[in-house]
């Protein structure tokens, strides 16, 4: 059995970390409230846009747009994950780096080149050496920023009309619920002519139900693009709610573990002072019988 001093040793670092979890739980209950208030913000958004977008899709031929043109036996293939920087999240990045590998075996084996640009820091540590990496972002997952996604899909559409890759696809955590979030892949180049997951279906117009101006060719030159940016800041707002859902999940676990353990160690710290108690209470009767 251990010491009394041992005991409290332990019980004094666990206390400690209780305040560290409770502490860390606070910060991204925060987090995740602000996460989902801007993931609801922008589902409206995206509702809005899909729908502009979608109406008009009957009447609108591949040809128009390069971003809409799949390619012929596409080869070479660009999966952008989605990670967290951080740990101390459960198996938010575990679960991901899984299906990344899964889905990377499944392209590789249909005979398909599979290069990695990650927005996140455990992604990249994980694939850095088993995978061809187009690019690392940084800083960019858990406080999505519109500018950020821009920029990606700036660089992202130039590799891709470059001729560089043949279809983009994102890899990220799709959230549920603070509880629950399932790994997701969504093809963002081309961009594939369907609505969008969790959307109502639109009825799609013919061309002479509507008047563009400017000219529809044009105006998909504006809107395409726009739409391939949205989709990926939407999937970078996800991908953040559920890194600050699962943070907050594994952080009340840990605080309920730590817990345990206390009452545990607590339990057992009386025991041991109740043996001490006791063995000198038999030696003290004891010498009092000797003398």
């Amino acid at each position: 059995m251990a010491s009394i001093k041992e005991y409290n040793r332990k019980l004094s670092s666990l206390k400690n970390t209780v305040k560290i979890t409770k502490t860390m739980k606070m910060v991204a209950a925060s987090k995740l409230r602000r996460a989902q208030e801007a993931e609801n913000r922008a589902k409206a958004y995206a509702h809005a846009v899909t729908n502009l977008i979608f109406r008009i899709a009957e009447s609108v031929e591949q040809e128009m747009h390069p971003l809409l043109m799949p390619r012929e036996n596409p080869t070479k293939v660009l999966l952008l994950v989605f990670s967290s920087d951080k740990g101390l999240c459960g198996g938010f990045n575990n679960n991901l780096i899984k299906y990344v590998g899964a889905k990377q075996a499944e392209l590789e084996a249909a005979g398909k080149q599979v290069a990695m640009a990650f927005c996140g820091r455990r992604g990249h540590l994980d694939f850095a050496n088993r995978a061809e990496v187009f690019k690392n972002y940084e800083g960019v997952t858990a406080a999505p920023r519109s500018h950020d996604a821009t920029d990606i899909s700036e660089e992202l559409i130039e590799a891709f009309s470059a001729g560089r890759f043949d279809e983009v696809h994102m890899v990220y955590n799709h959230f549920v619920s603070p509880l629950s979030q399932t790994p997701r892949s969504d093809q963002l180049l081309p961009l594939p002519m369907s609505t969008l997951e969790d959307h109502d279906p639109v009825e799609a117009i013919k061309a002479d139900d509507f008047i563009a101006e400017p000219e529809l060719p044009k105006l998909l030159t504006t809107l395409v693009p726009m739409l391939v940016v949205f989709k990926l800041f939407y999937a970078l707002l996800e991908n953040a709610a559920g890194e600050h859902g699962a943070r907050m999940t594994a952080m009340d676990n840990a605080t309920t573990n730590a817990g345990k353990m206390i009452d545990e160690y607590t339990l057992k710290r009386n025991r041991a002072r109740q043996a001490a108690i006791t063995t000198e209470l038999i030696e003290i009767i004891s010498g009092a019988e000797a003398l």
